[in-house]
């Protein structure tokens, strides 16, 4: 076996036994009472008792038992589960010992596993500017490992993000009302409207996944910073003060009007740094 894919495949059993530890530790309880499936199944017939729900009577069966009878439903639990993650170029940036794109797979592991024990169907969405790779929902075991191993495995295509055509594809291939977890660090333009047209479509949240110096630029002097999916390179010095007070300014105004649209569009949203315990993110996420 190539020494690469004993690495993947190493990968993958770490992080298939931290994200099982985590889900089944952690969110089994909490997943399964904040997410809940959509309608009700026919359970049973019984005798009408009073306060029943007249519309549930079943004429027929009444007919025959010459007593009014009801339909009783139960919960359907089973949810349909899209994991949807940015892996464009910007991902594998780092300033400490995780890349973004590493972050995002393991928080996508936790919740993978969490569905699973939950029974859900659970699905993948890798995308750049484009489609990389889709899984269709379904269960099992060996389901959920290769949805872990395509997010490590997956090499894009494409290095750049468009938020906005995930979305698109989302709404068009998702014909059920589905729960939707999007991963992305949201350093993109234009998709606000297909968020909100998506989250309208199925139960949308929002992960946004960041390291800590993208908020806020360290002042290390002169460096050379470089686009990872443009290749675009600037020469920037960070010991300027107007530098750094612009710099902040326009993430700032970037973070607002992302806040602004998850709320206009009442979108759950969290934000998990590189580095940093995004076990307490997430519970947000479950309380709310």
């Amino acid at each position: 076996m190539p020494e690469d894919i004993e690495e993947l495949m190493k990968k993958v059993s770490l992080l298939e036994i931290k994200a099982r530890r985590l889900s089944l530790e952690t969110f089994s309880g909490e997943y399964h009472t904040t997410f809940k499936g959509q309608g009700l199944d026919f359970e049973d017939f019984r005798e009408y008792q009073h306060g029943d729900e007249v519309r549930f009577i079943d004429w027929n069966v009444t007919a025959r038992m010459r007593t009014p009878h009801v339909r009783t439903f139960r919960e359907e639990r089973e949810l349909s589960v899209l994991i949807a993650v940015d892996i464009s170029s910007s991902g594998f940036y780092t300033s400490g010992d995780q890349s973004k794109r590493a972050l995002a797979a393991e928080i996508a592991a936790v919740l993978a596993f969490s569905a699973k024990q939950n029974g859900d169907k659970i699905g993948l969405l890798l995308f750049t500017g484009k489609t990389e790779f889709y899984l269709p929902p379904a269960k099992g075991t060996k389901h959920t490992l290769r949805i872990i191993r395509e997010i490590l495995a997956c090499e894009p295509e494409d290095k750049t993000t468009s938020i906005a055509n995930a979305c698109d594809f989302i709404s068009r291939t998702l014909n059920r009302k589905s729960l939707v977890f999007l991963l992305s660090d949201f350093m993109d333009y234009d998709f606000h409207k297909k968020l909100g047209i998506m989250s309208m479509k199925h139960e949308t949240i929002g992960i946004r996944i960041y390291d800590p110096v993208e908020d806020e630029l360290p002042r290390v002097g002169k460096v050379n910073l470089l686009d990872p999916e443009t290749g675009f390179q600037s020469i920037v010095n960070t010991n300027n003060t107007n530098v750094r007070m612009g710099y902040e300014k326009l993430n700032r105004r970037r973070l607002e009007a992302l806040n602004k649209t998850f709320t206009k569009y009442k979108i759950p949203h969290i934000s998990a740094a590189t580095g940093k315990d995004y076990l307490p993110a997430l519970h947000q996420i479950f309380k709310k």
